[in-house]
């Protein structure tokens, strides 16, 4: 008789701090916005939470329209002026739209700590400090991360400075040029 060895036990990979944090944070916040909404209606009413709930939904989706429009039309624009590039703002509008969207998207989350978050994205001085705080972030990460997404997207951006563009290929001297196919010919 034979038997099989059992290979040996190998541990599993370890989960990253991350994906063990981000659970028990959302776990944490969505009880935290519980326990503030229930205060409220015990000392306000039931009544003054539902309204407060509505109000964030309605200012929320009018925060969330306005930026969507002002970054449309910010792209049309780019793309009628002659040599412009849309991918690098104008000066006046370099504050960008992301950070209010992302405070519409939170107002409209049910819950009065996101109402909170989304009114500090929403008021200009906050979000010219998290807006900095966040680009510092990613130019760190980027800058000690060669090959990384934020590498490849500073390559990406990189043009003449005139705008235009040279269309081109590569040829490698080090490459054996490749043999011409040979198809066989169709019937007829």
């Amino acid at each position: 008789m034979t038997s099989a060895t059992t290979p040996p036990r190998s541990r599993p990979p370890q989960r990253s701090r991350a994906r063990r944090l981000v659970p028990l944070g959302i776990a944490v916040w969505a009880v935290l916005e519980i326990w503030l909404l229930t205060l409220v209606g015990e000392a306000a009413g039931g009544l003054t939470v539902f309204l407060l709930l509505v109000a964030g939904v309605v200012l929320g989706g009018y925060v969330i329209k306005r930026a969507g429009r002002r970054a449309w039309k910010n792209l049309a624009g780019a793309f009628q002026q002659p040599g412009a590039h849309p991918e690098k703002p104008a000066p006046e509008r370099s504050g960008g739209n992301i950070l209010p969207m992302l405070g519409g998207l939170l107002l409209m989350c049910p819950g009065l700590v996101s109402d909170a978050a989304g009114l500090l994205c929403l008021f200009p001085p906050t979000r010219k400090l998290l807006q900095r705080r966040v680009e510092r972030l990613l130019e760190r990460q980027a800058r000690h991360t060669p090959g990384s997404f934020g590498d490849a997207f500073q390559q990406a951006r990189m043009h003449a400075p005139d705008g235009k563009v040279v269309q081109g290929e590569v040829i490698r001297d080090d490459e054996p040029p490749a043999a011409p196919r040979q198809d066989p010919p169709l019937p007829r």
